[in-house]
């Protein structure tokens, strides 16, 4: 019998949607990819007991306690010879600027933080979803959304137009 039965079909029917994950985690299609395959291979050497079970959430689960882990083993800040304007943001027509801006003030927020909202918003998962995704409560993650949020607002004044967009009250439902 093959150990690897369904395993390679699972990779080949999630991995664009786990490795969009991945990306919005590390915020580096290189980084991602490490991630992805490194949680991959994990996943593969217990594939007989996933299978049984859901093992997309447990994939997706093993994707943010990995990239956790490594942010807490690399805690090296990228310095730079200007620190950035922030009085000026992009201009609110062009997506792909505010794509950039967004992807850099997520990156700004907690490994927490930024895991609920990929979830909870890109992944369009309800509060319960995210909490087993996450493996806490579901006050918890109504909390880390809106502190999340919020800092978002703070960090990144210029998305202000797509952070409009989001309910105060969806938040906590």
């Amino acid at each position: 019998m093959d150990p690897y039965e369904g395993f390679r079909e699972f990779v080949r029917g999630r991995q664009r949607s786990l490795m969009r994950t991945a990306y919005l985690l590390t915020g580096d299609a290189l980084q991602a990819e490490d991630l992805l395959q490194t949680v991959l291979m994990r996943a593969a050497r217990h594939w007989r007991r996933l299978a049984d079970g859901n093992p997309e959430a447990y994939v997706r689960r093993a994707l943010v306690n990995e990239h956790t882990s490594w942010r807490r083993r690399r805690r090296a800040e990228t310095l730079t010879a200007q620190p950035p304007d922030l009085r000026t943001g992009p201009d609110p027509g062009d997506e792909s600027l505010t794509r950039m801006a967004l992807q850099r003030a997520l990156m700004r927020l907690t490994p927490r933080q930024r895991a609920v909202l990929v979830l909870r918003y890109y992944e369009d998962r309800s509060v319960e979803e995210t909490a087993d995704l996450l493996n806490c409560s579901q006050g918890t993650v109504k909390s880390q959304t809106s502190h999340a949020l919020g800092r978002l607002r703070t960090l990144a004044p210029e998305l202000a137009d797509l952070l409009h967009d989001v309910d105060p009250e969806e938040v906590t439902q």
